[in-house]
């Protein structure tokens, strides 16, 4: 995840399909969620991203949601349950594209 910390929406928009691929698995370790969050791009505003993961993560078997939180096994977890994992994958996504206003420019 270190790889892909505060890189910007612009930025996450252009990178090449693989990047982004391995940018979003880093956030919920599905490559099915990963490549079609991947496809959808470009997103106009950190808020169509959040809103297409938790539309995707609904979309996952149980077996990917219990894999998930596999994945997740260090962080503290309330119940291991789809709203839980938003959670953490939104926070994860944030993470990766860094403030909505941006980072200033040196």
């Amino acid at each position: 995840m270190l790889m892909h910390r505060g890189i910007g929406l612009d930025r996450f928009n252009e990178m090449p399909r693989a990047s982004a691929v391995h940018a979003l698995y880093a956030c919920c370790c599905n490559v099915t969620w990963a490549t079609t969050l991947s496809d959808a791009r470009p997103y106009p505003d950190h808020e169509a991203l959040l809103t297409k993961a938790d539309l995707e993560l609904l979309a996952l078997s149980p077996r990917d949601v219990d894999h998930a939180f596999e994945a997740v096994a260090h962080e503290q977890v309330s119940a291991r349950d789809l709203t839980e994992l938003a959670r953490i994958t939104r926070e994860r996504i944030a993470g990766m594209l860094g403030p909505r206003e941006g980072y200033p420019e040196y």
